[in-house]
């Protein structure tokens, strides 16, 4: 009997945070329709309409910057390079990449929060094995893969955050490890927006993935060096 009214609170439980999850899905896709009905993806991949804007603002101007670099990051189909680019090319280096780091750190925090608020808990009791893998993985090793992934710049810079919140990583750790990632594309993408204001966005960009690309081998065969060597250890967490 005991066993069957465990069963049946497990089973609502997962519903209560499926259905969280759903409405929570269905209420971004309702904010993104609206973007979209009011033009705004459409200013996100025009850079030089984004420095017109923002050259139009005066001290709100980098509140908007960390707002809607936030929001790129929550909503994954918006484009966070043009803005980042912009930001470069209004404020500079410096400024420029401060004002990248904290909106993007922002939205990803935010994104941690949606995925941990509401899949973490139906996730692990759906899929079992995806409990044990959870607790298999350190705390460190799980700061370490969001850091590294920070420094690669095809990997989806959202959906990284999102699948961060599905597992049991410190909100602190997640935090820390996103805001040292961003430092070095930050920086590429703020000194291109400056150095390149007004040129073809597609060529900034270009290469600022090709100078993020070269980070890639070292970045990989360092952190295949590091996990190999836990996973040689018998009785360590990976």
């Amino acid at each position: 009997m005991q066993q069957a009214v465990q069963e049946v609170s497990k089973v609502k439980s997962i519903w209560q945070a499926v259905g969280v999850a759903v409405a929570t899905l269905l209420l971004l896709a309702v904010m993104y329709g609206l973007a979209q009905q009011y033009g705004l993806t459409e200013i996100y991949d025009d850079m030089d309409s984004l420095v017109q804007i923002l050259r139009q603002q005066s001290w709100t101007g980098p509140m908007l910057v960390m707002a809607l670099m936030a929001l790129a990051i929550v909503f994954n189909p918006l484009p966070s390079a043009p803005l980042a680019l912009a930001a470069g090319a209004v404020y500079g280096h410096s400024w420029g990449t401060v004002l990248i780091i904290a909106g993007a750190t922002t939205g990803a925090v935010i994104a941690f929060m949606i995925a941990r608020l509401t899949g973490y808990e139906a996730i692990r009791k759906i899929l079992p094995r995806y409990q044990w893998l959870d607790q298999k993985l350190s705390q460190n090793r799980l700061m370490l893969i969001i850091f590294v992934s920070r420094l690669i710049p095809f990997l989806s810079f959202d959906l990284i955050s999102y699948a961060a919140g599905l597992t049991r990583l410190a909100l602190w750790r997640f935090f820390l490890a996103t805001l040292f990632g961003l430092v070095p594309a930050s920086f590429l993408l703020a000194h291109f927006g400056g150095e390149i204001a007004g040129k073809d966005f597609q060529y900034s960009l270009t290469w600022v993935l090709l100078l993020g690309l070269l980070t890639v081998p070292p970045l990989l065969l360092g952190l295949y060096r590091y996990l190999h060597g836990a996973l040689s250890r018998p009785g360590r967490k990976l």
